[in-house]
C-alpha cells in the first residue's frame, strides 16, 4: 500500500484527491491537511509520497518542501499547482521536488502518477512549458549540447527515465539488468552535469527528446 499525504489549503481539492486516490486500491491517503499541519503529520504518519500545494496562504509551499526535504528520511514530494507556467515550479525542482502535477490532472492518470513517484520515478505534467523548463535550466549548459554527449542506449534510457519509469521498469522494458540500468543512469547524470532524475528529464524535454523528434 502506497501511503500518501495531501497538503492543500482548499478543502475541496483535498477531498477530491483523497476520494480519487483511495479508490485505486493500492493507495491510501493517510491524511489530507493544510500547509501548517504538513510537517507534523509527515512526522507522525510517515507517508511515502506527499502531494504539496505550491501556493498556500497560511504557509509557503516552498518553505514546507524545504522542511520536508530536511527530514532524516524524507518522503517523495511532488508539487501541486494550478498554473503550468508557475514560476515557483523551477525553484521547487531545484529544491528536490520529484516533479509537479496540475490540479486538473485527469483522475485516471492521478493514481498512475503516484505509483510512479513511489517507485522513485519522475512526474512532470504533460503541460510542461518552455517557461518552466527554461527557468529550471537557467545558467546550465545547453540541453542540445549535453544530449549530444550521450550514446544511443543512454538516450533511450533517458527518454524512459523522463517518461517516469523506475530503474526496474526500464530494465524490464529493455531486457537489461537493473544494475546495468543504474550504471547507465549514473553515466547520464554525469554527462548531463545534473544531480538527479528530474533534472535529467527536464534536459530531455528541452532538447526535444519527449516530443517525438528522437
Amino acid at each position: 500500500m502506497i501511503r500518501v499525504l495531501v497538503v492543500d489549503d482548499e478543502a475541496l481539492i483535498r477531498t477530491g484527491f483523497q476520494h480519487i486516490l483511495n479508490a485505486a486500491g493500492d493507495i491510501e491517503v493517510v491524511a489530507a491537511v493544510s500547509g501548517r499541519q504538513a510537517l507534523a503529520e509527515t512526522g507522525r504518519l510517515h507517508p511515502d509520497v506527499v502531494l504539496l500545494d505550491i501556493r498556500m496562504p497560511d504557509v509557503d509551499g516552498l518553505t514546507v518542501l524545504e522542511r520536508l526535504r530536511a527530514l532524516p528520511s524524507p518522503p517523495v514530494v511532488a508539487m501541486l499547482t494550478t498554473f503550468d507556467t508557475d514560476e515557483y515550479v523551477a525553484a521547487a525542482l531545484r529544491m528536490g521536488a520529484a516533479g509537479f502535477l496540475l490540479k486538473d490532472t485527469d483522475p485516471e492518470h492521478l493514481a498512475l502518477q503516484v505509483r510512479t513517484l513511489a517507485a522513485d520515478g519522475v512526474v512532470l505534467s504533460p503541460k510542461v512549458t518552455s517557461t518552466v523548463v527554461d527557468g529550471y535550466l537557467a545558467g546550465r549548459i545547453r540541453s542540445s549540447t549535453a544530449v549530444d554527449r550521450l550514446s544511443a542506449r543512454e538516450r533511450e534510457i533517458l527518454v524512459l527515465l523522463a517518461d517516469g519509469l523506475s530503474n526496474g521498469d526500464i530494465a524490464a522494458r529493455l531486457y537489461l539488468g537493473v544494475g546495468t540500468v543504474k550504471d547507465h543512469v549514473s553515466a547520464i547524470l554525469t554527462k548531463l552535469k545534473v544531480t538527479g532524475r528530474v533534472q535529467a528529464a527536464l534536459v530531455a524535454e528541452r532538447a526535444g527528446l519527449l516530443r517525438g523528434d528522437r
